[in-house]
């Protein structure tokens, strides 16, 4: 799997948990650039990511994750175990 493809997919994932299909994700991308990207959210959005790509992150991962870019090299590193 590709960069671009995860984030092509990530676009969905997120579309889908923050109900905005104007949402277009980049490396740099964070919290604070999402309106609704609260703590429960990002619960949401965690598992949706995990079930999208079928990985599993632990709770230091997800709570280290600066921006989106860091999140994609989590989901590439996983399908490469």
């Amino acid at each position: 799997m590709t960069r671009d493809e995860v984030f092509s997919k990530l676009n969905e994932v997120f579309r889908d948990v923050f109900d905005d299909e104007e949402i277009s994700v980049t490396a740099e991308t964070n919290a604070d650039d999402i309106e609704d990207w609260d703590s429960l959210s990002h619960i949401n959005l965690v598992v949706a990511v995990e079930k999208e790509f079928g990985v599993k992150f632990s709770m230091g991962e997800t709570q280290k994750m600066k921006n989106v870019g860091e999140m994609v090299d989590l989901i590439l590193q996983r399908a490469k175990e």
